[in-house]
């Protein structure tokens, strides 16, 4: 091992290249790891002092051995003896310390390679291999060792960092002091210009021509604010004269970009005035310019608005120049306080109340009442309002004296109000404009002992001089739920009582004597003197009520009908309880009568109607029952077919789902004497025993006529006329046809209805479309016939609207829907019949005919 470092040596041992240790030469800046192994030397130190302690020999005996080294036993003769115990233990310490050290130099000079090689590696921009690579040649090409030369690496990097900030930082500086430097002069000039003027117009003038001008701006204008909200123009720069008396003032409540800023506690800057359809001042000379409006106050209070105009967009201002033209609006706050009109007057200068005239006019107030005084800062900002004096019918939330609440700061004694309430808010705003404001029913919080307590008032707050009034008026919450019960009590007409058993006293309350008849003067009637008062056919049920009120001293109710002395008699109910001891014995009876004479009427009209409405019920079901039986027995569901050579007639009637709703379709299928077969359909408008009875007389009136062997248009003809005078005005729809079993042929017309459909093979098809009005009309009209020829097999339909009619479809998409069904062939006409009844999509609920023929 080679020489030992000093103990006291800073920094740690750098290895030379004959591996000597020396300390590494400006190693200040490197920062040192923890020494390894540091724990076990001073363990050992400790072990070697204790065991030196114990080995140690008395004075005598140290003096005896002539002064030997300790921990070396001297032999006789002069000759060292073999070391003791203790000196093998030192020697071991020893041996861990230097051990300990060189761990410790080898650790930090590993720490220091890598950091180095980091250095590189950033520098050089190469890997972690390659920056080790190059330290350790250029070590080599310097004549030092790896940690030698990554200690100059580290230490050159820093000093390089160092100046690299110190340079940045000088710099901006430099840039700051010069843009402060700038500000500032035109900031001096401008309150210069300020303060040797004599009125608000050369403020602005001042103002526009140092400070403003330079940051781009081309007018400015002056506001001063009015306690009513008003605002008043006391100086311009850059505006016309004429838009500057037209602008000359501005009532409360127009929304202006003035009152923006008058109402916006920072300011409002506008990037363009094409984003806002707000008013103001020059606003037709640009257009497109931004604004500024800035509060101006102080103290708290606000004076005015400082208007700034732009003639372009205005972008996004730094902070510096915001924080400029905010001393400039204090600066147009101060002139405004000077010159409350804009210019110096020779006139008396106004007084303003003080606080001691204000607590005069609070304590002659009959409300609460509380004078603040605002509280202001170093800086000038409003802080907080002391509560300067309370008068004399003060009321506190939280019930505390007034000596604890006067002369407090308001956020003191009620922390609550910066809260949801916005109370604070509103004195502040009042304060610093002036308007006064009053609200209704606001909450009132106090904290006491971390407990809210809240009240509910109406507030008003004024602005007298410097101070502000604030007046509230706290609900009385007991007198408000009497007053409830009792608004309570003469909408639900009841009257209260409570009768004291044992003395006999019964209280009444104002209702009762009004629900009674009874003058208030008049004492109450006991609840024993209650029969006497009622119609004597309820002293039943009043019998009852006593007797399970007083005797079995349970909670009761009845009704009865009160006899009134003006002769008016009002059915009455009244529930009431007993008031037990605790002995169980019965001291006082308490209840409420209640007028339900309107809901005992209301009940008597409403059985009346019941029955009334059963009666009508029954009538309407027996009418609808025989009006069914009448369609029935004229139009049965299922006849029996007609017997004609080589034709198969089949006839389906359903009717409808709803049976109050009576129809009015029909059909008939008849052999005339000319050997023709008539097949018709029809449908009479409407519903019930009207259209049932016109059904029967058209479906009867086209049978008659069907004898004379005219066609079938003529036959509409004549049934026109029948629907049009014969049946009381009725119009219907229907198709008329009549088949030649000899020839084959089918000559049919229509009247308003859907023509019938032939299937003929695998094809259906409706056909073609004639024309023809509908029965009843007009008093004369012609019907359009044709004749079609009929071969083996085909089927032809006659149906009504009640097969195919949707309410969320077309007539020509239903009728699609019909003909896609009807292609699908069936083995008899009766089967294919009811197959369209089955698959029918009709919705309406109507009555429904088919007649079909088919030939074989």
């Amino acid at each position: 091992m080679s020489e030992e470092q000093p103990e006291g040596t800073e920094g740690p041992a750098r290895p030379t290249q004959a591996g000597s240790p020396v300390a590494p030469a400006d190693t200040a800046n490197v920062p040192r790891p923890a020494a390894a192994g540091q724990d076990l030397v001073a363990a050992a130190q400790d072990l070697v002092a204790a065991a030196q302690d114990a080995a140690a020999p008395p004075p005598e005996a140290a003096a005896d051995a002539g002064g030997a080294a300790p921990g070396h036993a001297r032999a006789a003769g002069g000759q060292e003896a073999a070391p003791s115990p203790v000196g093998r233990l030192a020697a071991t310490v020893e041996r861990l310390r230097r051990e300990v050290r060189a761990a410790q130099a080898e650790a930090e000079g590993r720490a220091l390679v890598e950091l180095a090689k980091g250095i590189l590696v950033e520098r050089l921009g190469c890997g972690p291999a390659e920056a080790a690579r190059q330290l350790t040649e250029l070590a080599r090409q310097a004549g030092v060792t790896p940690l030698e030369f990554s200690v100059d690496v580290i230490n050159q990097a820093a000093r390089d960092r160092v100046s690299e900030v110190t340079d940045a930082f000088i710099a901006a500086v430099t840039e700051s002091v010069a843009a402060e430097e700038s500000a500032a002069v035109r900031l001096r000039a401008a309150e210069s210009g300020a303060l040797a003027a004599h009125d608000t117009q050369a403020v602005a003038d001042s103002l526009l021509q140092h400070a403003l001008a330079p940051l781009g701006a081309v007018a400015v204008a002056i506001w001063a604010a009015g306690s009513d909200g008003s605002l008043t123009l006391a100086g311009s720069a850059g505006f016309a004269p004429a838009e500057a008396d037209r602008w000359h003032y501005v009532p409360p409540d127009v929304s202006t970009v003035a009152r923006l800023g008058l109402t916006e506690s920072g300011g409002q800057w506008i990037g363009t005035l094409a984003q806002t359809g707000l008013p103001t001042i020059g606003r037709h000379a640009h257009p497109e310019g931004g604004r500024a409006a800035v509060p101006a106050g102080t103290g708290g209070r606000i004076h005015g608005v400082l208007e700034i105009a732009w003639p372009s967009l205005l972008e996004p201002q730094p902070p510096q120049v915001v924080r400029q033209v905010e001393a400039l609006a204090e600066l147009c706050a101060h002139t405004l306080q000077a010159y409350p009109l804009g210019r110096a007057v020779d006139r008396e200068p106004r007084m303003l109340p003080d606080a001691s005239e204000l607590m005069d006019l609070a304590d002659g107030l009959h409300d609460p009442a509380l004078v603040l005084v605002p509280l202001v800062d170093a800086a000038g900002q409003l802080v907080d309002f002391r509560i300067q004096h309370v008068n004399d019918h003060f009321l506190d939330p939280a019930g505390r004296p007034r000596a604890v609440v006067n002369g407090a700061l308001l956020l003191e004694a009620y922390p609550m109000a910066a809260g949801g309430s916005d109370l604070f808010q509103r004195i502040e705003r009042v304060h610093a404009t002036g308007e006064p404001f009053r609200a209704r029913r606001m909450s009132l919080t106090a904290l006491v002992d971390e407990v809210p307590l809240s009240a509910v008032a109406d507030l008003s707050i004024s602005r007298h001089g410097t101070c502000v009034l604030l007046i509230w008026r706290i609900e009385d919450e007991t007198a408000r739920l009497a007053s409830l019960l009792q608004h309570a009590q003469r909408l639900g007409r009841i009257g209260g009582f409570e009768e004291n058993v044992l003395t006999g006293e019964t209280t009444w309350n104002g209702q009762l004597f009004a629900l009674y008849g009874r003058d208030p003067s008049s004492p109450p009637v006991r609840l024993e003197e209650l029969g006497s008062h009622a119609h004597p056919d309820d002293a039943v049920s009043i019998g009852r009520f006593l007797r399970t009120l007083l005797h079995h001293r349970r909670p009761a109710s009845a009704a009865f009908r009160l006899q009134r002395p003006d002769g008016v008699t009002r059915h009455m109910r009244i529930v009431a309880e007993p008031v037990l001891n605790t002995d169980r014995q019965l001291v006082a009876v308490r209840g409420a009568y209640q007028d339900i004479s309107a809901q005992h009427w209301t009940e008597v009209a409403l059985a009346a109607t019941r029955d009334q409405l059963a009666q009508t019920e029954q009538h309407a079901s027996e009418r609808s029952r025989l009006a069914l039986q009448l369609q029935h027995a004229i139009m049965p569901p299922t006849r029996a077919p007609l017997e004609v050579s080589g034709l198969q007639v089949a006839v389906r009637y359903r009717p409808a789902e709803e049976e109050h709703l009576v129809g009015g379709d029909w059909y008939d299928a008849v052999v005339l004497p000319n050997r023709l077969v008539m097949l018709c359909v029809g449908d009479v408008a409407g519903h019930g025993i009207e259209a049932a009875t016109s059904m029967v007389v058209l479906r009867n009136a086209l049978r008659g006529l069907a004898v004379t062997g005219a066609g079938p248009g003529q036959l509409l003809s004549w049934l026109n006329i029948v629907a049009h005078h014969l049946t009381g005005a009725v119009t219907a729809t229907a198709v008329c046809g009549l088949y030649d079993p000899v020839r084959r042929t089918l000559r049919w017309a229509r009247a308003g209805h859907l023509p019938p459909v032939l299937v003929r093979g695998s094809a259906a098809a409706p056909l073609p479309l004639l024309k023809g009005m509908l029965l009843g009309a007009v008093p004369e009209t012609s019907y359009e016939e044709e004749e079609i020829d009929l071969a083996a097999e085909d089927t032809l339909l006659m149906y009504t609207d009640g097969l195919i009619e949707r309410r969320d479809r077309s007539v020509e998409e239903s009728l699609t829907q019909l003909l896609s069904q009807a292609r699908t062939g069936s083995p008899s006409l009766d089967q294919q019949l009811d197959r369209l009844l089955t698959h029918s999509r009709s919705d309406t609920d109507d009555d429904t005919c088919i007649v079909g023929i088919r030939l074989s």
